[in-house]
Parts: structure tokens; C-alpha cells; sequence
């Protein structure tokens, strides 16, 4: 079972300061508190795609508690500003497992020269590896990827840091499989050590909804970390069920 962590934004924690919604016990009242255990050396996954849906409050309380030697993984690598960007600025990150990267100059410039391994994976197959990993299933066989670099290994993951454009460090091959006499690939489910995601609304006991294209990897995320902490924009008591 996932743990879940809740915090709320400044906005909501402003909106809920004297209603019944208790801190403690999974519900932290700052961002700073909530991700106050995530160790450097983590592994954390992180929801959001672009701009949307990015837990942005923890990747900043994560940037002012300095932990570094990180390995994120996450659908894109955000801005030079906002996002994920945020860790890239002080170089806090040193492996990065995503789909898109082509709007974060700082990302670029770390990769090509050297100062971080990078694992791209089609999206598609980084969604499915999340999710694979929160229900259980060790490794799943996809077509996408067959007969690229995917497949076959030797995509650029590190990049020799005189400047050369030397790469020094390349992707290992998938194992392979014929069904029905088509080609697939084996792809290993992704967890982490935590999750980090947005969501609309969450209750007390982890329970989160999610609002619009702001779902997007967030479920998925959600499922696949030891630890899962959850910025929402508004937190509501648990419902009785009994």
C-alpha cells in the first residue's frame, strides 16, 4: 500500500486555517514539513506535464532543502525557471528519466556536458511503466520502440564532459519477444522512493481528485512510490463511511 502525505497550497492552507481539518498525522501544513524525509540519493517521480499539474510548491521546498544526487523521474524536465527547473539550477539532479525535454536550457546545457545521465523513454511507455509499478507487474512487452535505439541499446545517456560530444555512457538493449509472430519489447516497471503530485482536492486519508489536464501523469504517480505526497489545492476532512 502507498503512503500518502498531504499539504496544502498557502491558499488553501490560508482557506482551512480555522476549519476542522486537523494537521498531523498525514497532513502537513507546509511544504517544507511534507518532503522534510526525502533524502539526497532519492529516487522521486513526479507528476505534470509542461506546466500542468507540476507539484511546484514541493519541487521548491525540495530546491531550498538542498538535497542533491537525485534521480527524477517525470514526463518532461519543465523550464529553466519553473518546474523541475528549479533543481536543475543548483545542479540537484544527476540522472533524469523522461519523454520531454526540449524547453530547459539549464537541462541541455548539464547533459551535454556532461554532468548528468539521462534515460529518455517514450511517453507512453513511461506512463505505462509508472502504472506497472503502483499494480504490481514487474515488466510488460510494448511494440513501441521496436528496431530504434530503444530496442537495441546505445542511445546517448551521458556525454563526456571536455566538450567533445564524446558519449561515454549508452542505453542497454531490451530484450525482445515474438507474439502472434510481431515483434515487442520488454519494458521494467519505474517506482520510486517517493511521488510527488498535484491534485484538485484531497481529503485527509489520501483520497485525491484531480481537475482537468492537471490528471494527466498525476495518477499514475500516484501509484508508484513508497512515500506519496500530494500538494493539493484544497483539503477537505475524510467522509464517514461507516
Amino acid at each position: 500500500m502507498v503512503r500518502r502525505a498531504l499539504m496544502t497550497t498557502l491558499a488553501a492552507a490560508r482557506r482551512h486555517r480555522s476549519s476542522t481539518v486537523p494537521v498531523g498525522g498525514k497532513v502537513f501544513a507546509s511544504a517544507a514539513d511534507a518532503v522534510a524525509d526525502v533524502p539526497s540519493g532519492a529516487t522521486l517521480l513526479v507528476g505534470g506535464f509542461g506546466l500542468t499539474g507540476v507539484p511546484e510548491n514541493l519541487i521548491a521546498a525540495l530546491q531550498k532543502k538542498g538535497v542533491g544526487d537525485l534521480t527524477v523521474v517525470s514526463s518532461n524536465v519543465g523550464t529553466s525557471e519553473r518546474g523541475l527547473g528549479l533543481l536543475f539550477q543548483g545542479k540537484q539532479i544527476s540522472k533524469m528519466i523522461g519523454s520531454y525535454v526540449g524547453e530547459n536550457a539549464l537541462f541541455e546545457k548539464q547533459f551535454l556536458s556532461g554532468e548528468i545521465d539521462v534515460e529518455l523513454v517514450p511517453m507512453g511507455t513511461l506512463a505505462e511503466r509508472m502504472r506497472a509499478a503502483g499494480a504490481g507487474i514487474p515488466a510488460f512487452f510494448t511494440a513501441t520502440g521496436v528496431g530504434t535505439l530503444v530496442h537495441h541499446g546505445n542511445m546517448p545517456v551521458r556525454y563526456a564532459s571536455d566538450g567533445s560530444g564524446k558519449v561515454i555512457k549508452g542505453s542497454t538493449p531490451r530484450a525482445s519477444q515474438l507474439f502472434e509472430g510481431k515483434e515487442y519489447i520488454m519494458e521494467r516497471a519505474l517506482p520510486g522512493d517517493f511521488a510527488l503530485v498535484r491534485a484538485w482536492k484531497g481529503d485527509t486519508e489520501g483520497n485525491l481528485i484531480y481537475r482537468m489536464t492537471s490528471r494527466n501523469h498525476n495518477p499514475a504517480v500516484a501509484t508508484a512510490g513508497k512515500i506519496t505526497i500530494a500538494e493539493v489545492e484544497e483539503l477537505v476532512p475524510a467522509p464517514d463511511c461507516l
